[in-house]
């Protein structure tokens, strides 16, 4: 299939590059419009106790407000007054109510109450676009936060992130690329699938804003992975082609056993990056979801970009793609000798290489073992933006409306006596504060309001959830909600869903590395190497953003770390581990049909990916690591745990530990048993081809069979 393509792309060559681009950039114009329609929000978990307790209080008591909080520095009658008469002039259909000023009883401050006319996030942001500049009062200091304004702060700080960090990010990435392969026609090829598949991936999330909601961060996840994953893409498809060119092959031969070896590879490690982004879907929360569809479209476009763009590409350029070469590359080609010696040192000692780095990286992963999951928070900001400042005075000035503690809602019409008994109750948990009524009821719906003595994300608080929660109710149910249950509650539901997603991860990749390369072991083997160089990056994350080491270095306040980000990074770190072991394993296993030994075939493996798969990690890193210097906490986590986990990954796992363990299974690897080696020759992910000789170091002469990929 991948052979017959392969000619088909270069045969249709021109109506293929021109398609391509065409969709590519009418999509990328059309999608610039999602950014109009990104939307914060969607980490609770639906139909859980809190979200219930926040609709029970809604229908209720209507909207509760909060939308936007106004600190004004006075607490002067006459200023009071001037304030009130300001606000009572904002637009109607903007403004649904403001509430009384509330007094500080600590300090000269005063706090206005806004509660926005819509309730929908978006529509949300456009009112409060409206009334923003009405609301400081003339000789007065006035602090804007809240909700909406913390909101329409991430939106654009995310906006202006992701244009710094392409802007930044793919001018590096270009100077890189003509390092790598010494020319700058080959060198551009990469970026511009890397560039077209952005596009791509903004047009799909634009079309996916009409039934679902987006988040903000689904953008700039989907231009990481887009970009990242097109440039390492194209770096495997053009080196391979050049490869083959220089095997003597001709432009369209060259072309189809491309996209035989290397594109075949590719869509195998992009299903397998999808599979594992698609694990997102499993969790209720709206925010996975929209991460999901973000990080599938921008991996599958890439995908084919890639298989459809740059085989076209290449068959146009043929052996012009060494045009305007570097003169170290007119000298002589990149040397695979280096590699082969670190594979013949690592494989004369492979348990001196394999236990050591075993026991780092557990060793690194430890610190996850005391992890702790919290919600997005103001603290994802900068320190000193204004919307973190004015919510950080709410919270330190104005401590009875902070958001911090329980929202307790009684339904069934209780009697005011047994309403008081229970709040009393409420009162007597351990970590509890004062318990008080904080509304009159309504619809026989009693609203409680219960403080905390402690952090709202820590173990005690999560136990005061528990016993509140296991009080006996005073009327006909009693719903417990707040920042506290919220986080509680999301991180059950993921709780409940990661071993489906694990199970769907480790199966698929098994099952598909199975039919591609026709061993048990090797799957096996391939899981537990992504499973080591996933906890080693969670442990730094969370010695790093958690316990706040070296956290002043990055600018960040310690917090605990958001659940819904913690598992998108296990999907890409999980998803990305696996497709480098693919691209290693690939041309392995291509060694080994050709009838090299093990170790040999450990060595031209070695010796043919791990230059690319190194420059393919760097480049990574690059595109990533520009995130790593977002203004937003949440993607400043992503970006540095990408760094970690790739220079782990690529370096370390790939390039010592794999060849070592190889090592120490010897021929066993490729072994499975009977009745499913018939079923993988049946079903095998493989195509039949000519095969080419070895230089230094290669198949040592063994016969020849067709190769499986």
């Amino acid at each position: 299939m991948f052979a017959k393509w392969g000619s088909l792309a270069y045969r249709r060559r021109w109506v293929v590059l021109v398609a391509t681009v065409a969709l590519a950039v009418v999509g990328g114009i059309w999608g610039l419009g999602v950014f109009d329609r990104l939307s914060q929000g969607g980490y609770e978990a639906p139909g859980s106790e809190a979200a219930r307790a926040n609709e029970v209080a809604q229908d209720a008591f209507g909207r509760q407000g909060g939308d936007v909080l106004v600190v004004y520095n006075t607490a002067e009658p006459a200023q009071l007054q001037k304030i009130t008469d300001q606000l009572s002039g904002l637009p109607s259909d903007a403004v649904l109510k403001v509430q009384p000023l509330f007094p500080s009883p600590d300090s000269d401050k005063s706090l206005a109450v806004i509660t926005l006319r819509s309730s929908t996030p978006n529509e949300q942001i456009e009112q409060y676009d409206r009334i923003v500049d009405q609301l400081p009062v003339d000789g007065l200091e006035t602090q804007i936060g809240g909700l909406i304004p913390t909101q329409k702060a991430i939106n654009d700080l995310s906006a202006s992130d992701l244009t710094k960090a392409e802007t930044v990010s793919l001018p590096i990435v270009l100077i890189l690329l003509i390092i790598i392969f010494g020319g700058l026609v080959a060198a551009s090829l990469p970026v511009l699938v890397g560039g077209l598949a952005i596009m791509g991936s903004l047009g799909v999330l634009h079309a996916i804003s009409y039934a679902s909601d987006v988040n903000t961060f689904a953008v700039n996840v989907a231009s990481l992975l887009g970009l990242g994953m097109a440039i390492d893409y194209g770096l495997f498809m053009v080196g391979r082609f050049r490869e083959e060119l220089a095997a003597g092959r001709s432009t369209p031969d060259a072309v189809r056993r491309t996209v035989m070896s290397a594109g075949r590879t590719v869509m195998f490690s992009a299903t397998l990056l999808v599979i594992a982004l698609a694990g997102l879907l499993l969790f209720p929360q709206g925010f996975l979801k929209s991460l999901s569809y973000g990080g599938m479209s921008a991996v599958a476009i890439a995908a084919i970009v890639s298989l459809t763009l740059l085989p076209a590409l290449l068959g146009i350029l043929g052996h012009r793609v060494d045009k305007l070469a570097m003169p170290w590359r007119k000298k002589k080609p990149p040397s695979e000798a280096g590699w082969r010696r670190l594979a013949g040192r690592v494989m004369k000692r492979p348990v001196l290489f394999a236990l050591p780095i075993i026991l780092v990286l557990l060793a690194l992963g430890t610190p996850f073992l005391g992890v702790k999951f919290g919600e997005v928070t103001e603290k994802v900001l900068p320190e000193g933006h204004a919307a973190r400042v004015a919510v950080e005075t709410v919270n330190s000035d104005f401590s009875a409306l902070s958001n911090s503690g329980f929202k307790i809602l009684v339904t069934g019409d209780p009697s005011p006596a047994d309403v008081q008994r229970f709040v009393g109750d409420v009162s007597a948990v351990s970590g509890v504060g004062e318990a008080q009524i904080s509304a009159e009821p309504a619809n026989g719906v009693w609203m409680i309001n219960a403080g905390l003595d402690q952090d709202a994300f820590g173990d005690k608080s999560k136990q005061a959830l528990r016993d509140v929660r296991a009080l006996p109710a005073p009327g006909g149910e009693v719903l417990v909600g707040g920042s506290t249950a919220l986080v509680t509650d999301s991180l059950d539901a993921i709780g409940e869903k990661l071993p489906w997603m694990a199970l769907l991860l480790v199966g698929a990749t098994f099952i598909l590395m199975f039919l591609a390369f026709g061993s048990v072991l090797l799957p096996i083997k391939a899981v537990l190497m992504s499973t080591l160089s996933l906890a080693a990056t969670f442990g730094v994350l969370v010695w790093v953003f958690q316990e706040g080491h070296g956290a002043s270095l990055l600018g960040i306040t310690p917090a605990p770390l958001e659940s819904g980000i913690v598992v998108l990074m296990a999907a890409m770190v999980f998803g990305l581990s696996t497709d480098y072991e693919v691209f290693l394993l690939s041309r392995m296993v291509e060694a080994r049909g050709r009838g090299a030994s093990t170790e040999e075939a450990v060595t031209i493996g070695l010796a043919k990916t791990g230059r690319v798969i190194t420059a393919a990690a760097l480049l990574l890193i690059v595109v990533t690591g520009a995130f790593a210097f977002s203004q937003i906490t949440i993607m400043r986590f992503v970006g540095v745990g990408m760094i970690l986990a790739l220079a782990l990954d690529a370096t370390v796992v790939r390039m010592l530990l794999v060849p070592a363990v190889l090592k120490v299974l010897g021929d066993s690897v490729w072994w499975a048993p009977g009745p499913l080696r018939r079923i993988q020759e049946r079903m095998a992910i493989h195509e039949e081809a000519p095969v080419e000789d070895e230089n230094a170091g290669g198949d040592g002469g063994h016969s020849k069979v067709p190769q499986r990929v």
